[in-house]
């Protein structure tokens, strides 16, 4: 797992009407990515399992089922062609409200197609502004894909403070 939490000045042009500084001081965000191992042959009831958690109404987990990820799931039991098509790459995404799960692609073997190790942090610690975790800090992505076979990798980011130049705040 690993933590990133950044705290920046606004000095960014405003995106619309390029005019002027944007209207924040202060935005700050944290951003925290999880690692999991799974069995390749197993990959349509992880995903299954992921989905039904997700279709509980007081689950934090995003991603339900629907037409497609049923259909992605069956194609991962090894019952439907690719949901994508037959000559897309292999589906090995799915994105819901600021949630990215994404894993190792398994018939699509292209070099690109796989979880990487995590980028290294090139800011320097210097709490409250920046914050950096990795734990288990001698965890690897490479060691969990030979302990399990193929890699998950959960991704969520959120905003949860900003202060704007006119001093109002605003915790997200």
């Amino acid at each position: 797992m690993e933590v990133r939490d950044n705290c920046k000045g606004g000095a960014a042009k405003e995106w619309f009407f390029q005019d002027g500084d944007d209207a924040v001081k202060i935005n700050c965000s944290v951003s925290v990515t999880a690692y999991y191992g799974a069995d390749p042959h197993r990959m349509g009831d992880v995903l299954e399992g992921i989905l039904s958690e997700g279709d509980n109404v007081q689950s934090l987990v995003p991603f339900g089922h629907g037409d497609y990820r049923r259909k992605l799931v069956s194609y991962y039991r090894g019952h439907e062609s690719n949901p994508l098509g037959a000559q897309a790459p292999e589906p090995a995404e799915l994105s819901d409200r600021g949630q990215t799960l994404s894993w190792d692609s398994m018939r699509d073997k292209s070099p690109g197609r796989v979880i990487g190790e995590p980028e290294e942090w090139l800011l320097p610690q210097d709490p409250p502004v920046s914050r950096y975790l990795r734990e288990p800090e001698a965890a690897t992505v490479a060691g969990i894909r030979d302990r399990y076979g193929t890699v998950f990798r959960l991704e969520l980011h959120t905003g949860y403070y900003r202060m704007f130049k006119d001093e109002k705040t605003k915790n997200l």
